[in-house]
């Protein structure tokens, strides 16, 4: 039996789709109403994480430490690569790694966060676009923890408390929104072919080099074509991180110039395009 002929049996007989794309404000309206089955899935995935790990979440911080480690040797002290980052460049590759680090790992979780989930889509019927959010909301939890250890290092090696550390707030909220976007965008890729999640580690490692996690942009494009400034300071990886480090950092260079409403606009348009591609697919997830 063909699917034409299946449809025409299932309509003379009344039968229905169990499972049915709504319009998209209807979607939008079910993950408000499940955002409880949300919130609570988020802290199970947080929980189980470091379950069989000895110093649970604490490796949130130290793989993060770990890498500021090898990149101050690397960078700071074997090529002395730190022109343009200010006079504290550890503060500066701190800031930059864990900022970078949050939507890294937003988005490699999201990848995974329908395909590997496909039980629990088949057993239960909500938005699979809840997924994808409660990945994104773990990683926040564990973004105040290391905003915490960033802050504390800030402190230790001098920089002054200001009004400046307020816009901290908005500019995390920005990329939480872009990490959210991109999250579900990725989820729906990574639910149709298995294989972008295992390529997406080194898509995101290449991301890195490109967002001045460990350099200035500015410094480095200095010469550089003006295209090729232009894209890498529109990279939103780099934008977020530069917002926070004018935030934190009292002795950073000033922000390229509209780069607030640079970063407002990645993340809308992530929010959009993830929003609207999770749910073009609300119907498919879960089918053999």
């Amino acid at each position: 039996m063909n699917s034409s002929e299946a449809a025409r049996l299932a309509a003379r007989h009344g039968l229905k789709p169990s499972v049915q794309r709504p319009s998209l404000p209807a979607y939008v309206g079910q993950l408000w109403q499940r955002r409880h089955f949300t919130l609570s899935y988020a802290r199970a995935r947080l929980t189980s994480y470091y379950a069989t790990a000895t110093l649970g979440q604490i490796w949130h911080v130290l793989t993060p430490l770990l890498n500021v480690a090898v990149y101050w040797f690397v960078w700071g002290y074997l090529l002395k690569k730190t022109d343009g980052t200010g006079d504290n460049y550890i503060a500066f590759l701190c800031v930059g790694m864990f900022v970078f680090t949050y939507s890294r790992e937003s988005i490699a979780a999201g990848t995974w966060s329908i395909c590997n989930r496909l039980e629990l889509i088949r057993a239960f019927h909500f938005p699979r676009a809840c997924l994808p959010i409660a990945t994104t909301l773990v990683q926040l939890q564990q973004l105040a923890l290391s905003m915490g250890v960033v802050v504390a290092i800030c402190l230790a090696t001098g920089e002054p408390v200001t009004s400046r550390w307020l816009l901290l707030l908005p500019a995390l909220v920005l990329q939480t929104v872009f990490n959210l976007g991109v999250g579900m965008l990725m989820a729906r890729i990574g639910a149709r072919n298995h294989d972008i999640g295992e390529l997406m580690p080194f898509v995101l490692r290449t991301w890195m080099y490109t967002c001045g996690v460990f350099y200035s942009i500015a410094k480095v494009t200095g010469h550089a074509p003006a295209a090729v400034r232009m894209v890498m300071e529109a990279n939103p990886g780099a934008l977020y991180i530069e917002l926070a480090r004018h935030a934190l950092l009292a002795g950073y260079g000033k922000l390229t110039p509209h780069i607030w409403a640079m970063s407002a606009g990645w993340a809308v348009v992530s929010l959009a395009v993830g929003l609207v591609a999770c749910w073009q697919a609300e119907d498919r997830y879960g089918r053999g």
